[in-house]
């Protein structure tokens, strides 16, 4: 099924949305990204006001990076775009869940989702394949 067009979310939606999150103090917010029509966890990444902001007005995921203290828009450099097809906040208004249309691989390393690494009894194993190889996916 093709997702509908995005309509960006209008001004007075959006300002009473950020009013209601609980921003960490240093004005994150961790953000779960879930592929919206098979329900696989994708990554986990930040958001500040700005990229919450941008998110729901262009309808293209962006994040803050940490490391490079800048806004993350989530494709930029590889192409692996996430569109936004919804965006969810839990009871504690502390967490953020996005549902959405990820282009390609999701982590850094070429893989499908960041979540590769499964603990068990008989040790931690890696559960998935690189797809791409991550120099080709930032060679740009």
């Amino acid at each position: 099924m093709k997702n509908p067009p995005f309509t960006p979310i209008p001004e007075e939606t959006l300002t009473a949305c950020l009013a209601q999150l609980a921003f960490t103090d240093q004005g994150l917010v961790p953000a779960i990204a879930q592929q919206h029509d098979t329900g696989e966890i994708l990554m986990m990444a930040w958001m500040n006001e700005a990229a919450v902001r941008e998110s729901l007005t262009t309808g293209v995921v962006c994040y803050w990076s940490r490391s490079r203290q800048a806004l993350w828009r989530k494709g930029e450099t590889s192409g692996q775009v996430q569109r936004l097809v919804h965006f969810r906040y839990d009871c504690d208004r502390d967490c953020l869940l996005l549902l959405v249309d990820q282009t390609g691989v999701a982590c850094h390393t070429g893989r499908r989702n960041c979540f590769y690494h499964e603990v068990t009894s008989d040790g931690i194993k890696v559960i998935s394949k690189v797809e791409i190889d991550p120099k080709t996916l930032y060679s740009k």
